[in-house]
């Protein structure tokens, strides 16, 4: 990071003009550990799951949405796959616990720990041990991605009612209250909202998650494609990979990476601000500032991708940039 950051004070531009540009080359050197990084082969990784919770009417869409946005995105057909042609990245679906069976295809992982979670207003979402499988099942996409070549990874999500345990972790890891950290999702009515602040309410109380232990949170209130997140950040982590963070379901995954393991968040890059409003808490606790704020609030990755590209940017302008002395230009006295 120090040959970086002495790197750009000498390239033809004031000290500190490309302002986050700079930073992120800089921070980029000290994940890989390399003074001039380049960013070459990228992927999105988008973990799928579903919930039982769901039965609680916290979503507008049905759980059958689920599967068939992981076929969309089989097929090419969804924003994200738009968005990672545009930006030169591949697309990995990872099925971490769907409702639904699907044959094994290209571009899908099958590492389904079980239908969907529980309904956790009853009681824990799953069982420890299902929290740690989810966890190793994206520690073990990440480094099947890494084999194949990988420069930067970016996180995606995909699960009907994946709101309602991210903000479920979000209040029990800030501990904010519960309307705070709770937005509309899909997109709910006023009373539905209501109704989901009061479903998560009750799920901190029947489960009373410890917010010092990431897994016991994880499997009290959380999603397997959440734990599956985490474990993407934490594989990429291992490696000195960068990881771009989408929006707020794959902040509540990073968030359960910190816990386990506090280095990681310095491998995290914040893609942007979500429209969710729990997002800016866990980013705030996480301590990350996000690249974007352009009202997304789709998830899938999708703001991830889009800074995909930034990263990439910065590297070149760390790489290809010519210095002072290179170029002849006379700096400042």
């Amino acid at each position: 990071m120090d040959a970086a950051r002495a790197r750009q004070d000498t390239l033809t531009k004031p000290p500190g003009s490309l302002g986050r540009l700079e930073e992120i080359s800089i921070q980029v050197a000290g994940i890989t550990g390399q003074a001039r990084p380049v960013i070459k082969e990228k992927a999105v990784i988008i973990c799928a799951g579903d919930h039982g919770v769901v039965a609680q009417g916290v979503s507008a869409y049905p759980q059958e949405v689920t599967p068939q946005m992981v076929y969309n995105f089989l097929n090419g057909g969804a924003a994200i796959n738009v968005l990672a042609r545009h930006v030169g990245a591949r697309v990995v679906v990872v099925d971490a616990g769907v409702a639904a069976d699907f044959e094994p295809q290209p571009g899908l992982v099958i590492k389904k720990i079980a239908y969907g979670t529980a309904d956790l207003t009853q009681g824990p979402a799953m069982s420890r041990v299902q929290a740690v499988r989810a966890i190793e099942a994206g520690i073990e996409v990440a480094e099947d991605e890494i084999a194949r070549g990988l420069s930067i990874v970016a996180t995606g999500d995909m699960g009907i009612g994946n709101t309602t345990p991210s903000s479920a972790i979000v209040a029990a890891i800030t501990g904010r209250p519960v309307a705070e950290v709770t937005g509309r999702g899909t997109g709910v009515n006023d009373e539905q909202l209501a109704r989901k602040v009061a479903v998560i309410e009750k799920a901190l109380a029947v489960n009373r998650p410890d917010p010092t232990d990431a897994l016991d949170t994880l499997s009290k209130v959380g999603g397997f494609e959440i734990g599956a997140i985490a474990g993407v950040i934490l594989g990429a982590a291992a490696h000195r990979i960068p990881v771009v963070i989408d929006g707020f379901i794959s902040t509540a995954g990073a968030l359960i990476a910190n816990g386990l393991a506090p280095l990681a968040r310095d491998t995290m890059i914040a893609a942007h601000a979500s429209m969710e409003i729990g997002h800016k808490a866990a980013l705030a606790h996480l301590g990350l500032v996000p690249c974007l704020d352009f009202n997304l609030r789709l998830g899938e990755g999708t703001g991830a991708a889009l800074v995909l590209n930034l990263v990439e940017a910065a590297c070149k302008i760390l790489n290809e940039m010519a210095t002072f002395e290179s170029a002849s230009v006379s700096e400042a006295v």
